[in-house]
Parts: structure tokens; sequence; C-alpha cells
């Protein structure tokens, strides 16, 4: 996928790109040093004429490998580490290139500078926390355009760059793609980007060269450890968004023990949230955890607001939304008016309704992203008190990722529903079976559940609204995991899938035969 460039670039030579880099630089430039280039890319396939092609070590296999095809493409020179350099010497390519030895931790720079991104910048927020950064940025991008401002939006479901539209690949774009998003938002004149932050993209220099005005965390829970390795490392992944060198202040949530830890060990100022009684922060969420109205007290302000989407999660995440704004020195009540519009959030608790209106007794369904074991717990919590008829969940878990939270995920969909359907959710290399168990060996244990595995996501949300139409009425459906998700990754192969979609198949089959 190719992200827009700016009109403007800033043109480097090779002498400009090896002192840019400076010390890092472990030998001279090969090739002509006057050699100028307009872009940067890492990826064959958005090469442009005149790029910087960024050639990269691998997992399989070394990007000089590909040298070829980024050079039909239009690359014009390379950055690359010295096995790279080797490995384009010995296929005899005559692309002068730079060596570093760390080519990724300076990518950043160079993009940084030859989009001149830090120059024609807008207000940046930046989001990170394992659950919550998609409906924040989604509630802070509609409040700011309800007080005309004009937005970017980079995140897991989309980038927007006022009224342009771009389908996500990653939560984060690469460095080099990201730096040209950036200098286009200004180019284009918007006001304020909301940016999802990914720890993943904090530990591969994605965001380098970037600085936020304002950075929020939301939680932390187990996710992504296959990558991290241990929580500690997760944890201090997410902390590096909130340093002087990424951003000038932070929102920091301190309703779990991470959020409380990176409010004391932050190096930036921090304003702090909570939702907890007891707990002492700058600014209180208040009200009934199970009503969409709360209010959000601080020193001087009380301020009365709505949260868009059900559960106590949510109106964290709308009080988290209001405090990033006020931050940036916009008036609460201003604030407070407008983060009351409802935005469309993608795959967020989203009620998923038959075509045409069906029987009363159909229950009420919907999908949420939901996919670590505190997100299955807490959208679940969320449901359990507006479901006066059966809670019928279906989920599954990622496979060729952090297996250790597989049974947590069964344990948290017991521990609130009804009846809960395990299937499959991106088994990727994996046997879906051998995933399928890991989930289901958390159900066991807590045995006022119904268990039921199910081969195959379609059949398991058809098998889902079957058992909740036939309990009788006031029954709900949640299909968690997938949320906004297009497709089905099973070993390499990204199969067509929406849950939405087969949700809406199946209670329309459902109002046909009553």
């Amino acid at each position: 996928m190719s992200f827009p460039r700016p009109e403007r670039v800033h043109p480097l030579t090779l002498v400009d790109v090896a002192d840019l880099v400076g010390d890092a630089a472990a030998t001279p430039v090969h090739g002509d040093p006057a050699t100028s280039v307009t872009g940067v890319s890492l990826d064959t396939s958005t090469v442009r004429p005149g790029d910087l092609w960024a050639a990269l070590p691998g997992a399989r296999a070394h990007g000089a490998d590909f040298v070829d095809k980024a050079l039909a493409a239009g690359a014009v020179a390379v950055l690359t580490d010295a096995d790279g350099a080797s490995r384009l010497q010995a296929k005899g390519s005559d692309l002068p290139f730079v060596v570093v030895e760390r080519p990724r931790e300076v990518l950043g720079r160079v993009a940084a500078a030859v989009y001149d991104s830090g120059d024609r910048r807008c207000t940046m927020f930046g989001i990170t926390g394992t659950n919550g950064k998609t409906t924040t940025a989604y509630l802070m991008v509609s409040a700011l355009e309800a007080l005309a401002h004009t937005t970017g939006l980079i995140g897991t479901i989309e980038t927007r760059i006022g009224d342009e539209r771009i389908k996500s690949v990653r939560t984060t774009p690469e460095t080099t793609d990201l730096h040209a998003l950036l200098a286009t938002m200004g180019e284009r004149g918007i006001d304020d980007c909301v940016m999802e932050v990914s720890s993943h993209a904090l530990t591969l220099h994605r965001v380098d060269e970037v600085m936020y005005d304002v950075a929020l965390f939301t939680n932390l829970s187990q996710d992504h450890l296959d990558f991290h390795g241990t929580m500690e490392d997760y944890f201090l992944a997410k902390a590096s968004l909130f340093t002087p060198e990424r951003s000038r202040r932070g929102v920091v949530c301190v309703d779990d023990e991470w959020g409380a830890r990176l409010a004391e060990e932050a190096t930036v100022p921090v304003t702090t949230v909570t939702s907890r009684l007891h707990v002492e922060a700058d600014w209180v969420v208040g009200g009934d955890p199970r009503e969409p109205a709360l209010t959000l007290t601080g020193a001087d302000e009380v301020l009365h607001l709505e949260s868009a989407l059900p559960g106590d999660f949510n109106r964290v995440n709308t009080a988290m939304a209001a405090v990033a704004l006020i931050e940036t020195g916009i008036p609460p009540r201003e604030v407070a008016g407008a983060i009351l519009t409802r935005p469309y959030v993608p795959g967020r608790m989203e009620l998923v309704a038959p075509s045409e209106p069906g029987p009363e007794d159909l229950p009420t369904a919907l999908v949420d992203f939901a996919h670590t074991p505190d997100a299955v717990g807490a959208a679940l919590a969320a449901l359990r008190p507006q479901t006066y008829g059966l809670l019928v969940v279906v989920l599954g878990a990622g496979g060729s990722r952090d297996p250790g939270k597989r049974p947590g995920m069964g344990a948290a969909a017991a521990a609130h529903a009804d009846v809960v359907i395990v299937t499959d959710d991106n088994p990727r290399e994996e046997d879906p079976a051998t995933i399928r168990d890991a989930v289901a060996e958390g159900v066991w244990p807590r045995s006022r559940a119904r268990l039921e595995v199910v081969e195959g996501r379609v059949a398991a949300i058809e098998r889902a609204v079957e058992i909740a139409h036939e309990s009788g009425p006031g029954a709900t459906v949640a299909v968690l995991g997938k949320g906004h998700e297009q497709g089905q990754e099973v070993r390499g192969e990204i199969r067509e899938h929406d849950d939405r979609a087969v949700l809406r198949a199946a209670l329309d089959r459902r109002s046909v035969t009553g």
C-alpha cells in the first residue's frame, strides 16, 4: 500500500544523508556522493523514482536481496547495513549506498529531513495502551471536528487526511510512510492529527523524530508477549512514549498498576485520570458505571459527559479523550459539548441488525475487537447488565501470537457469558484445533458457562445466533476478536471474512425461519 507524499520535499545528497546519521555511519558513501534523493522507502512495492531505499535485515531474508526490484521501481540509492552492502556488491549492483550499523534506527531521521515533516506539523496526539486506543482516537477526532478543526487520523482501522481515507495495514505505519503522511497533513492544512502508537512501533523506531504534544496511556494487560517477551519489557516500550524525546506532556489513566507506575516514572509532565474509588488523580470519572452519563471532576471543574459506547471502559476512554483535548488549551466547557457527538467506531461494540426489521425475539447482536483477557472481560461485563436472556459469546485467539493469553481469554468469557463458543481467529501458521483447545482450557474450570467448540468462524457465529434465538427474548450475541477486520489469515493467505456480514446473514436467516 502506498501512502500519499507531500508535493514539496527537501532533496538530500548522499553526503547529506551520511552527515545526518552522524557517527552512526560505519563507512563512507559508496558510489556517487552527489546522488540526490527525493523520497525514502523500505518496501520495494512503494518505491518511487528518486527514492533512497532502505534495505533492512529481516527474519527470513535481507532487503538487499531485492535490490533489482527497488532499482526497477526508480530507487537511486540504498541505505543498508554491512551485510546488506556485501550482498549488493555480490549482486553487482550499480546503485550507490550508505552503510550504517543499524539502519532502522536512523530511518526516521532521514525521512523527517527529506519530507520536512517537523516544520509542517499539526498538533499531535499519540495514544498507546493495550486496549482502547482506537475508540479513544475516534472520540477525539469526532470532538475536534465538532470544534471545527480539520483532522488527521492514523490507526488500526484507517488513515484519514481530512476527507481522504486509506485502509490501514498496521496500527502505526513504518517511519518512512509516517513522515510522508505528517508532511502531507501539514501541507493540506490539517490542524490536529490523532494517532495510535503501538508498542511495536515504539520498539521498532517507527515513530522516531515525531514529537507528540499530548501522549495518552489507556491501560496495560497481557498481549504481544510473543514480541516483547515479558510484561516488564512491554511496559517499558509503552513508557518510552512519555519521555522528552517523544512527547511534551502525558495523560495517563491510573486505574491499573502499570498506569500508576507510569505516572510516577514518566519524564514529562503528566495529568492523571481514574475511575476508581480511593485512587488519587487530577481528573476523576464518576456516575453509575452502567449508564452512559458520567461526570469528570477536576480541581476546578465538573464536566458532564456521555459515553458513545457501552461499558465502564468506554466511559474511561471518553474521559481520556476529553482531558487530552483540555491539555491543548481548549476550554473544558467547549470540550464537554464537543465530546457529546457520537462517532461511529468500526468494530468497537458495534451493533449488527438484520437487513430488514425482524421478529422481536431476535437476539441483540454485536461485534467487538476484544482479543485480550482484559478486553474480553470488559466487553462482556458491559453487556451483562443489559442482557436479561442468554449472553452468548463467540471468540478465538490469533495464531503465531502470544499463546499465554489464550486460557485467560476463555476464562474471561466464562466469567460473564452463559454460553461460550470457541472457534478460529486468524490461526495463521498454527493448527486451529490446538488454539481452540487452549482457549477452551480456560472455560472448563468455570462450569457455569456452557462450552461449545466449533470449527470454522462462520459456523460458530451461525450456531451462536441459533442458540440465542431459540433461548427466547432478551438474548445477546457478542462476536469478539476481529471487530472491523475483513479477512481471516490462514497459512499466509487472507481469506475474505467480515464478522458483521456473517452475523447479519445469520440474523436474516432466523428472521425468515422464525
